[in-house]
């Protein structure tokens, strides 16, 4: 069946409004956390009992009343309560991207990847869930990190995959493309595990353990329990806000995302530079090399400033925008040296 690229145009801007809703989720959640408002509803989906944060003297003392345990700190409450917002607002387009990648499945539409992101939409939610009645436990809190980025991740694939811009198909690939690609596969893997790694230091309160840069407490080589610090096993119970682990468990944590930060350095500085200096490289592929070397350089700016700084809230939410727009990055340099694009094999 032919078909013309602007067929899957309205499935594209869909795509691309569910890209820009999941970075809005993801910078709420960065904050929620950082302002240490997991917690700010003890309960789920509804806080307190309430669709709303519960604000008028009754309201109040019913809520404490429910939950003795869990005082209502309404400046808390709030920003869990928005970041939920935003999340279930996410579910909806994404459950009606489904409906129409179904209903245009005969032309192409990349139905797979629309399932798939309903499902991840799905464990999304879940995990959600048991951050809360599993009180901030750190492998779930990383894991709902991850999920974040992950459904961005697949939002912004699927956004590429339906485009309708004749040009971008047309993108021819540079010399040496494959083995380029490799190279940008290997960057994306590297900063999903530095991003993952930043998600355990902040479910487990490490971000100040270093206060000083490089050195760390003033060494080079500071005690550290890695051990402790990577146990996967602890057990669930206890209230993780604030964190439960000692110095040189969450020094260790802190250590590894900086041993971590020049290993993603190293190697997405290197596909930059590629980029940027391969012979016959298409221009886009040369404007996102830029784009990628400014992301890192202002990652690596965020990053040390959190320390220097002792992790003010802007400089902290802004590291963890600016991962997510560096992976986005990425992904489109991937997308442009894929050999490979089903979504537009029917198209010619």
């Amino acid at each position: 069946m032919t078909r013309s690229p602007s067929s899957t145009s309205p499935l594209h801007r869909l795509a691309l409004a569910a890209t820009a809703l999941t970075v809005a989720v993801v910078i709420l959640g960065a904050y929620t956390r950082l302002v240490d408002a997991g917690l700010g509803c003890p309960d789920w989906p509804g806080c307190y009992g309430f669709l709303t944060v519960p604000s008028s003297p009754a309201e109040i003392a019913t809520a404490e009343e429910r939950f003795p345990h869990a005082p209502v700190e309404v400046h808390k409450a709030w920003p869990e309560v928005i970041h939920r917002y935003f999340a279930g607002a996410l579910g909806l387009v994404i459950a009606t991207l489904a409906v129409v990648a179904w209903r245009r499945r005969q032309e192409g539409a990349p139905l797979g990847l629309a399932l798939g992101l309903l499902g991840l939409v799905i464990v999304q939610a879940l995990f959600g869930m048991w951050t809360v009645t599993l009180k901030l436990w750190p492998q779930v809190v990383t894991a709902h990190l991850l999920g974040g980025f992950s459904t961005l991740s697949l939002l912004w694939l699927l956004s590429l995959r339906t485009s309708s811009w004749s040009s971008f198909w047309a993108l021819p690939r540079p010399p040496r493309a494959p083995r380029l690609l490799r190279f940008a596969l290997l960057c994306v893997v590297a900063l999903v595990l530095q991003i993952a790694l930043g998600g355990w230091v902040s479910s487990n309160y490490a971000a100040l353990a270093c206060p000083d840069f490089p050195t760390c407490q003033n060494q080079w080589w500071p005690t550290m329990n890695f051990d402790r610090g990577f146990n996967l096993l602890q057990h669930i119970g206890p209230n993780y806000l604030g964190g439960m682990l000692d110095s040189s468990a969450r020094v260790a944590i802190h250590v590894s995302h900086r041993m971590g930060a020049l290993v993603v350095t190293a190697l997405v500085g290197t596909l930059a530079v590629r980029l940027l200096t391969t012979a016959g490289a298409p221009r886009l592929l040369r404007r996102l090399g830029g784009t990628v070397a400014f992301l890192l350089a202002l990652q690596i700016g965020l990053g040390i400033g959190n320390v220097l700084l002792q992790l003010p809230l802007a400089v902290a939410v802004a590291h963890n925008a600016v991962a997510a727009f560096l992976l986005l990055a990425l992904i489109a340099v991937c997308f442009c040296l894929w050999p490979t694009r089903p979504s537009t094999q029917r198209d010619h």
